[in-house]
């Protein structure tokens, strides 16, 4: 099959100071793995970045910078960096992805960003929590019922697996589906095992997940439950590289995350709620990324960031014994 790979509008300029922004990260990073101490593994990412960012030859917004879910160190919506001269771009950033696996000295971790013409991303305001579904968009084989199979969110997860099935012309039994273990997702990960199909149940990495849910020729067929709102535009700018299928919707996880979105929401204009995480089958990926995204990733320990690779997801290949092919479990 044929990897997706839409025109770049992103110049080599560009391209390379943002790999170096990230290299650096991952630099300063990785001498902290195994230590113990994921805050200090943030921190010495989160200083790098700001440094090397200041070089990027355009005019950038912070639009997410990840940290303020788990109060780690992080860089600050509406925080600009660049030149201030060439394109008006939105950042959005994970100095670490995978802190806890970083500390622990584990596999997983690794310093990402994207970049999208200014406005492109759904601000998903004070949620730290979505809702998510992310899939490849597959040929359609001899015999398959749709090249589309039509998940959503507000179907059941047997519906969702029977339709991904029956476009993808297999039985259930042979789809790998991952779910980050969560309490939260406990139902979700149930109901993936009542339907025959295969779990792929993970602590930490998700992005990684999702590169693999939506590359074709990756690991998973699919990816549920919730997680990290913050994580979530990463996740599509990558699912969006390659063509993929996500859909999200807030997941508030407690009673003051749910009063904030309320009020978030209730101060918006009719059309940014539409393209927000509010419609009842939750949003689509144009919603959540409106435009090509340029993700640029640099691995701290080693990363299945191989299936990851197209023209629009840079993976740093300075330390190539750190980018792998294939997911491990756990």
């Amino acid at each position: 099959m044929t990897r997706f790979s839409p025109p770049s509008p992103f110049d080599s300029a560009l391209r390379d100071a943002l790999l170096v922004a990230v290299r650096a990260a991952a630099d300063a990073a990785r001498p902290l793995v195994g230590g113990g101490d994921g805050d200090a593994v943030d921190a010495a990412a989160v200083d790098a970045l700001r440094i090397a960012l200041a070089g990027v030859p355009a005019d950038i917004r912070v639009v997410s910078g990840e940290g303020e879910k788990d109060d780690a160190p992080m860089l600050h919506p509406g925080e600009r960096f660049g030149t201030g001269v060439g394109p008006a771009l939105d950042l959005v950033v994970d100095p670490v992805d995978g802190t806890r696996l970083a500390a622990a000295g584990r596999p997983g971790a690794m310093a990402i960003l994207a970049v999208a013409p200014r406005g492109s991303y759904a601000d998903p305001g004070p949620a730290f929590y979505l809702d998510k579904l992310v899939h490849a968009r597959s040929e359609r084989p001899a015999g398959a019922a749709s090249a589309d199979p039509g998940l959503a969110l507000d179907r059941s997860v047997e519906e969702n697996l029977d339709r991904l099935a029956a476009a993808h012309g297999r039985p259930v039994s042979t789809l790998r589906v991952a779910v980050q273990r969560r309490p939260r997702n406990t139902a979700v990960a149930d109901a993936v095992r009542a339907a025959g199909a295969s779990l792929h149940e993970f602590e930490h990495g998700d992005i990684e997940r999702v590169a693999h849910a939506a590359a074709p020729g990756g690991d998973l067929d699919l990816l549920l439950g919730i997680g990290g709102a913050p994580e979530g535009l990463l996740e599509a700018a990558i699912v969006r590289a390659h063509g993929g299928v996500m859909l999200a919707r807030f997941a508030p996880q407690s009673t003051a995350e749910r009063a904030r979105i309320a009020g978030y929401t209730a101060g918006l204009a009719e059309d940014a709620v539409e393209r927000g995480f509010v419609a009842a089958g939750g949003v689509v990926l144009a919603g959540l990324c409106a435009a090509s995204a340029l993700v640029v990733i640099s691995p701290v320990t080693a990363c299945a960031l191989a299936p990851a690779r197209t023209d629009l997801v840079l993976v740093d290949g300075a330390s190539p014994d750190l980018v792998t092919a294939a997911l491990t479990d756990g």
